[in-house]
């Protein structure tokens, strides 16, 4: 069973990211700047100077690399419970493991997927942060003309530590966060399924979105951080460090700024984490 753990995170990965990738646009673009009202301003912006293909910017890199880190990230976390508790995914209903267990599991799996994740998550916050329309004659050329060209420019300008900048407040925020998650959504299953019995789509689709949402308000406040460490450097160092960038966005922006994108992270939340978790149960019963 290892191998298709991976597998199913994988697939399933890829899926909640097609849905909720206009959203997490808006959200990164909220996150960097101050110069929009909210999320409907944010939003007509980007259909205005962008045309709709400005809310899929950077897309195209994260579809195969977020492959590669949800099947790190279930593929870990249902590794480091089988070596708790010495139980298959299949045994587990009938025998499910304390959620202390779940939340180890988690919180490890959060923290292996940060550092896979990193550099690509860092390319796809500096492709989303172009706002510059299509390439048209005459009209500001974007910085970077694709994910390829961002990673090398990057590569060239920051040097190979760029591509690991904010990867310290990625592990922060996705250690304890996706242990909250995994957590959110055994209980959620347990209390709606009968003792022994697999959930029903529905529970699935209800537990995997509720634990999306809860997860992404517990990370918001340093994914804020994170978007902004990840866009230091690109005209000069901004930013000494984590503790620093939070001293400055609170003494420019209020307490509030931690908050920034939390409304549209739960809208995106919701809908990709279902889809998400209801594609990996059902990958794993069929292989099963």
């Amino acid at each position: 069973m290892p191998a298709e753990e991976f597998v199913a995170g994988w697939i399933s990965g890829a899926l909640g990211l097609v849905l909720g990738h206009p959203f997490d646009t808006i959200k990164v673009r909220l996150q960097s700047h101050s110069k929009y009202r909210g999320i409907l301003d944010c939003a007509v912006k980007i259909y205005r100077h962008e045309s709709l293909l400005g809310f899929f910017k950077g897309m195209s890199f994260p579809v195969a690399s977020i492959a590669i880190v949800n099947s790190v990230l279930f593929g870990v976390y249902s590794n480091v419970l089988l070596a708790i508790t010495s139980t298959t995914h299949q045994q587990r209903r009938a025998q499910p493991p304390t959620y202390m267990d779940v939340f180890i599991a988690g919180c490890v799996g959060g923290f292996v997927q940060a550092y896979c994740l990193a550099p690509f998550d860092l390319i796809k916050v500096r492709l989303q942060n172009q706002t510059e329309p299509r390439a048209q004659l005459g009209s500001p050329q974007p910085q970077y003309r694709g994910p390829v060209h961002c990673m090398i420019s990057i590569l060239q300008k920051e040097g190979p530590q760029g591509l690991l900048r904010g990867a310290g407040t990625l592990m922060l925020r996705d250690t304890p966060t996706l242990g909250i998650y995994f957590v959110t959504y055994e209980w959620w299953c347990r209390q709606y399924t009968p003792k022994g019995q697999n959930p029903s789509s529905t529970t699935v689709l209800v537990a995997g979105g509720i634990a999306g949402i809860t997860s992404w308000v517990t990370a918001t406040p340093l994914d804020v951080i994170k978007c902004r460490m990840q866009m230091d450097g690109l005209k000069g160092q901004v930013y000494q460090g984590v503790l620093d960038c939070m001293v400055s966005s609170v003494r420019q922006e209020g307490p509030g700024v931690f908050f920034r994108g939390v409304t549209i992270n739960s809208a995106r939340a919701f809908p990709v984490n279902a889809v998400t978790f209801l594609s990996y149960e059902y990958l794993l019963r069929w292989w099963g």
